[in-house]
């Protein structure tokens, strides 16, 4: 719809107009858009006023911060993805430290039974001599 005042001849004139299809019934778009979207709405900036130097510097100052703001959480979320993955390569090697404590102990054991096998064995050999020669005296005395 197009809009029309009357204003003296004198005075400037501005005009202005949009090529968007809404018409005067729908609501106002947010005034405030949002300059930076992964910000909470209230952090947001808000828009200058252009005819205040101090106002657009603090704007400036914001934007600046907020961009800040953004890489800070940006760079905490990469710290907190290598923390999981080091507390998981810890967890994995505080697993196998404890799987290969079981195996010394497997071992220990395995080598002590092995040992005392051994021992067994010798003694076993040492008896089946024993009887060898006692069977061969009781051969020859025969």
């Amino acid at each position: 719809m197009i809009r029309a005042a009357r204003v003296p001849a004198d005075q400037p004139v501005r005009i202005a107009f949009s090529l968007d299809d809404a018409s005067d019934d729908t609501p106002p778009k947010d005034p405030t858009p949002l300059v930076f979207p992964e910000l909470d709405q209230q952090l947001q900036p808000l828009p200058p006023r252009h005819d205040s130097l101090e106002s657009m510097q603090v704007f400036q100052q914001h934007c600046q911060i907020a961009e800040e703001y953004h890489e800070v959480k940006k760079e905490i979320a990469l710290l907190e993805k290598r923390k999981k993955e080091l507390v998981a390569k810890l967890a994995q090697a505080e697993k196998e430290k404890g799987d290969a404590a079981q195996l010394a102990r497997e071992f220990e054991a395995l080598t002590e039974e092995n040992r005392s096998l051994k021992l067994a064995q010798s003694q076993c050999v040492e008896q089946l001599e024993k009887l060898r020669i006692q069977y061969q005296k009781r051969q020859g005395s025969s």
